[in-house]
């Protein structure tokens, strides 16, 4: 740090220790771990007693500030030293085997890691003795040092971060320029930027027509005129944003490289909003022409009211709730099937909101929405000319929705198998119907009767299309239904399955799979019978990764499940386009004959909050790793990428230990000690400058990445991507 960082973090942790300290101008024990906020109080007790040099029981401003600097701007051998006293649990000065054995079990309670005690024992083991150079039964400092010096990268970082845990968090920097007027934005986002242009512009166009068209009956009457033509298209277009499977088709034509039909769900909701906006400004153009024309039209415009036949004046309730000759739409009744427009749209709207649709009231948004009928017909009944616009995506619309409720209604599925995985994740495996053909990445709708009659939720299929007999589903159980779920499959008693043939040939190959080890650990695997509807599949942007060259895979939790089908039919398809010579064991690869398949290397990133989440899918990577250590012995075609968010790194000085000991483990015996694949669980979070930048470093052609998880972290890597110029998909359904 700079003198003036110097100075200002000087002020910052004197300001925190003055606020924590009472009257006595001392910290103990308890206000030491409010500051700093440590999951487990061990190391805050290490510290405390490291930091209290006079053995009072208390730490002065002069104690910490002294014992800070030390770590801040101390040499290596000052910061090495105080590692060393904390793994010196005694003071002896010396580490022997129980003491580093409690220091890896605090490790791994700070990194929120869960490992069997013979495990514990192997990685006390593997760092004891990599570190006890002479074989003393001790670890001294300078064998310590050694070790430490070993490993790249490990002393630097800690020299930096050596009090990071009492630092103050760096300022946000903003640019002066928003990321959305850059260059580099408006190229990699041409097509979704060339879209949005082109159905802003022809709304425009739409307007001024019609405005100019009625220009000659006032302002406001061509204002309404001119929403209400821009409505005619709008509402006909929300239909075509939803014609999923004409969407999927689109998806295998060269127009999918013009149209950004990835971003359709967003611009549902956009051409929605735009739809609300412009059914107010009809509306209030509306009653403004109203308002102007009795306030300076004389109050010509009267009726017969009452049995004297006395004239009186119209009222804006009357002009708007009552029917009257030349008021526009069938029987003269605009006024009134525009109110109630209004009002279904509101609350379309309302109950379309993430906080309605997220919080247990999906039923909500269900049933409003499907007022989307009753919208159509009013507009019909309201505008003369809609019905122009609406022909040819009203038809496809029925169309798709008869072909959806026939596929759904024709003899249901049934649910054979079901395995309870402790992360509340749900893995149902359903029959496959005989013509029921898809592409990786696919999602289908899902209706189970027993949970729920009338709701159907979307799902990736996570099996490969290569397995024939059954679908695969993992659901995460995130909101009502999805918990509804879980607990519906954790009753002690559930429909049977029944004895058909092709439930024996499925328990059969059941038997095959969970022999060869494709059972998860702690899962409570049960068969069943529990029918269900499936409506699809319908396409998503992962489609294009078998037309990459470099492909980028990013899941984050249960982002996973799409990449889960496509690297099993990745490595089904990479397999049958491998060949080699039985002689000389020469290999090379053939042309697919079905498909083409561009792919020269693919990039697996999963990202997980904690060790039991990688139970979801940790099976079906351990064979991907076999089948690839066999076909390809380099192991460079399919690389995996493991992150753990909860785990400290080697940068911590309540981590460094713990990963130099399964980095050590790991290398003995070529498995990770946290998932058990051969690749490395990485802690923290990924560096994406240098995941990107490794990727565009290896030249292997044109890199495009796609993500399924939250979206705060897709900001985050399609920033990163918009600077090394590579394509960003993002998983949206």
């Amino acid at each position: 740090m700079s003198a003036a960082e110097d100075a200002e973090w000087l002020r910052w942790v004197t300001k925190q220790f003055g606020s924590i300290a009472g009257k006595d101008k001392e910290i103990d024990l308890e206000e030491f771990k409010t500051a700093l906020q440590v999951k487990e109080s061990f190391f805050a007790e290490r510290f405390f007693a490291l930091f209290d040099t006079d053995g009072s029981g208390t730490i002065s401003l002069d104690e910490l500030l002294k014992a800070l600097g030390l770590l801040v701007h101390g040499n290596e051998t000052d910061k090495l030293r105080f590692l060393f006293k904390v793994y010196d649990v005694d003071g002896s000065g010396s580490i022997d085997p129980e003491e580093l054995r409690l220091v890896l079990r605090w490790c791994l309670r700070e990194s929120a890691l869960a490992l069997p005690e013979p495990r514990l024992a192997d990685l006390t083991r593997a760092l004891f003795e990599a570190a006890d150079k002479d074989r003393s039964g001790s670890i001294t400092f300078e064998e310590l040092r050694q070790e430490l010096e070993a490993f790249p990268g490990v002393m630097e970082n800690l020299s930096i971060s050596a009090a990071s845990w009492l630092q103050p968090p760096p300022p946000a920097q903003r640019s002066g320029r928003p990321r959305y007027l850059t260059r580099l934005y408006w190229h990699n986002h041409r097509s979704t930027v060339a879209f949005l242009g082109g159905y802003i512009g022809l709304n425009l166009l739409l307007f001024a027509l019609a405005a100019l068209r009625h220009a000659g009956l006032g302002g406001w009457l061509a204002v309404a005129r001119g929403c209400g033509q821009c409505l005619n298209f709008n509402c006909a277009f929300l239909a075509v944003l939803m014609l999923r499977r004409c969407l999927t088709w689109l998806r295998t034509t060269p127009v999918a490289e013009v149209l950004p039909l990835d971003q359709h769900v967003a611009f549902h909701q956009l051409v929605g909003y735009v739809v609300l906006a412009l059914a107010a400004a009809h509306t209030g153009a509306h009653v403004a022409n109203f308002s102007e024309y009795q306030l300076w039209g004389g109050g010509a415009l009267r009726l017969q009211w009452g049995d004297l036949g006395q004239p009186a004046p119209l009222t804006l309730w009357w002009y708007l709730l009552s029917p009257r000759p030349g008021a526009g739409g069938l029987g003269d009744t605009a006024a009134q099937t525009g109110l109630a427009l209004q009002g279904l749209l509101v609350t379309m709207v309302t109950f379309s909101c993430p906080c309605v649709r997220r919080s247990g009231h999906f039923q909500l948004f269900y049933w409003t929405h499907l007022s989307y009928i009753l919208v159509w017909t009013l507009l019909i009944l309201h505008g003369p000319h809609f019905w122009k616009w609406f022909a040819v995506p009203g038809c496809l619309f029925v169309l798709e929705k008869v072909v959806g409720l026939a596929g759904r209604r024709t003899g249901g599925l049934r649910i054979v198998e079901v395995n309870l995985l402790p992360s509340k994740v749900t893995h149902l495996v359903i029959e496959r119907p005989q013509f029921f053909h898809y592409k990786p990445g696919d999602f289908v709708y899902l209706n189970i009767p027993a949970i729920a009659t009338y709701e159907w939720h979307p799902f990736t299929i996570s099996s490969a299309p290569e397995q024939q007999e059954t679908l695969w589903l993992h659901v995460r159980s995130l909101g009502q239904w999805t918990n509804k779920l879980y607990e519906y499959f954790q009753q002690p008693e559930l429909p049977s399955p029944e004895l058909k043939p092709l439930s024996r040939s499925l328990r059969e190959k059941r038997s095959r799979c969970w022999t060869q080890g494709w059972a998860g650990l702690g899962e409570t695997h049960r068969l069943c019978s529990v029918k269900c509807y499936v409506d699809g599949p319908y396409g998503t942007p992962t489609r294009r990764i078998f037309t990459s060259e470099h492909a980028v895979l990013i899941g984050a939790g249960i982002g996973i499940t799409p990449f889960a089908s496509i690297l099993q039919s990745i490595m089904y398809r990479y397999r049958r386009r491998k060949q080699s010579c039985p002689s000389c064991h020469h290999s090379w690869c053939e042309d697919l004959r079905d498909e083409e398949m561009t792919l020269r290397k693919v990039d697996f990133i999963w990202i997980n909050r904690d060790q039991k989440h990688f139970e979801w899918f940790v099976s079906l990577l351990t064979k991907l790793e076999m089948e690839q250590a066999e076909q390809e012995p380099g192991g460079r075609f399919l690389e995996m990428h493991m992150y753990m968010t909860s785990a400290l790194g080697k940068n911590d000085m309540k981590g460094v230990g713990l990963q130099l000991a399964l980095d050590l483990l790991a290398t003995q015996e070529q498995r990770d000690s946290i998932t058990g694949l051969r690749t490395r669980t990485q802690p923290g979070r990924p560096d994406w400058s240098k995941v990107f930048g490794k990727v565009a470093e290896e030249k292997k052609g044109k890199v495009q990445v796609f993500f399924c998880g939250s979206p705060a972290l897709a900001k985050v890597i399609r920033a990163h991507c918009e600077r090394f110029g590579f394509r960003f998909f993002k998983e949206n359904f």
